[in-house]
């Protein structure tokens, strides 16, 4: 199979070590990878802010930069729902909506597509899990707390074949950083107590680390931590499973 790696802007702007971990994990699992160099914004940011007739240019840029591959495979959980559910073309209408079922968030790749069982890895070190809330109630990377069904989390999943790695128990487990994209600017008290309390249950469950799928959660967070002057530090998931698999 061929990939294309979609590396998004503000991962692109503010987390180039993610989006070099995507590319280097996804090589070292045996995967021919492209990266588009015309490659931009999904577009998601203007959608949520309710200006979702500005986004015909990302979506044509998407389309003709992607359009030739396998899958698409992106380290970022809301940008890649953002593309399932709302990527369109009026230039290749139906070559949209093929690429739409083809992009894969980088967690749900590995598992779903690659079926992933051993990572030969090692991270030693307390982790905390965030589930982001488009990994989780959009793209089902994980089973959320309030149904009665039996639990999963393929994060934890990946995680769990790390060696040495000790993944602590949180007493909200699917609660909401507070991101929200737009919502921490419109809504900035709220977002940020919000985050506050998420980092608060990490830290009071003794984390070293805050990994997850989404930066933008991870950004939102480590803002907080830097405030606060605490040690815990936040770290995409493709670096853990990446600096393991390099070892």
């Amino acid at each position: 199979m061929t990939v294309g790696l979609f590396i998004p802007c503000y991962v692109d702007q503010f987390y180039p070590q993610a989006g070099i971990a995507t590319l280097q994990l996804l090589e070292k699992l045996g995967v021919e990878v492209v990266y588009p160099p015309r490659q931009t914004c999904c577009g998601q940011p203007m959608a949520n802010s309710g200006f979702s007739h500005l986004t015909g240019g990302c979506d044509e840029l998407f389309v003709e930069s992607f359009k030739a591959f396998d899958y698409v495979v992106a380290p970022s959980g809301s940008c890649v729902l953002h593309l399932k559910e709302h990527l369109h073309s009026e230039k290749y209408p139906v070559v949209a909506e093929k690429l739409r079922s083809r992009v894969f968030e980088l967690v749900e790749f590995l598992t779903d597509i690659l079926k992933v069982k051993d990572l030969k890895a090692r991270f030693p070190h307390k982790v905390g899990v965030h589930q982001s809330c488009h990994g989780l109630r959009g793209l089902h990377l994980s089973q959320m707390s309030e149904l009665v069904a039996p639990p999963f989390s393929k994060p934890e999943q990946l995680l769990h074949m790390v060696d040495g790695i000790e993944l602590i128990k949180l007493d909200r487990a699917d609660e909401c950083c507070g991101f929200g994209g737009t919502f921490c600017v419109f809504e900035e008290a709220v977002s940020a107590k919000m985050g506050k309390d998420r980092v608060s249950d990490h830290m009071r469950n003794g984390a070293e680390y805050i990994t997850g799928a989404d930066l933008s959660c991870l950004m939102h967070m480590e803002g907080i931590l830097r405030r606060q002057k605490s040690n815990v530090k936040v770290i995409h998931i493709a670096e853990i499973l990446n600096q393991a698999v390099a070892e």
